[in-house]
């Protein structure tokens, strides 16, 4: 059986489930985030996540990812009565985590989403010592939930 290594094709031709992969975290104080760390281990943070999501394109599972800006600059956006966009400020300093990049991925079991989550929890931080960041993994689902 020849595998499809193309990393984005749709997962009904390739895989059964789909997760997303988020990673989440407290807010940085200002000057303790990546930011403040040493430019030897940004760029050795940085070489591991281009190497992982290459590893992940190679296996075939890579449906996308992205790194995300964090505070202050995102913002939330609602539709006013007259359905045009309200931009305020946020998320706002009293939220506890933040999103800070995504994997989607597409393989057979929830315990193959679970692998990976692991493998990037322990990209590396301040002095190569892995951050064991927290990785939310959530199923994507290809419709809503039965009323049955």
């Amino acid at each position: 059986e020849q595998r499809d290594t193309d990393a984005f094709t749709p997962a009904s031709s390739r895989r059964t489930m789909r997760f997303i992969l988020m990673m989440t975290g407290p807010a940085a104080k200002p000057g303790q985030g990546i930011e403040a760390w040493p430019k030897e281990d940004i760029q050795a943070h940085m070489a591991f996540m281009h190497k992982f999501n290459g590893e992940l394109k190679a296996e075939g599972v890579l449906a996308g990812a992205e790194g995300l800006d964090y505070p202050p600059k995102p913002r939330i956006v609602r539709a006013t009565r007259e359905r045009k966009p309200s931009v305020t400020d946020g998320p706002f300093p009293e939220t506890k985590e933040f999103l800070f990049g995504y994997w989607i991925v597409e393989v057979d079991t929830p315990e193959q989403a679970y692998e990976i989550a692991a493998r990037a929890s322990a990209a590396p931080g301040p002095g190569g010592v892995p951050l064991n960041m927290p990785i939310e993994v959530r199923q994507i689902m290809d419709a809503p939930p039965s009323l049955d």
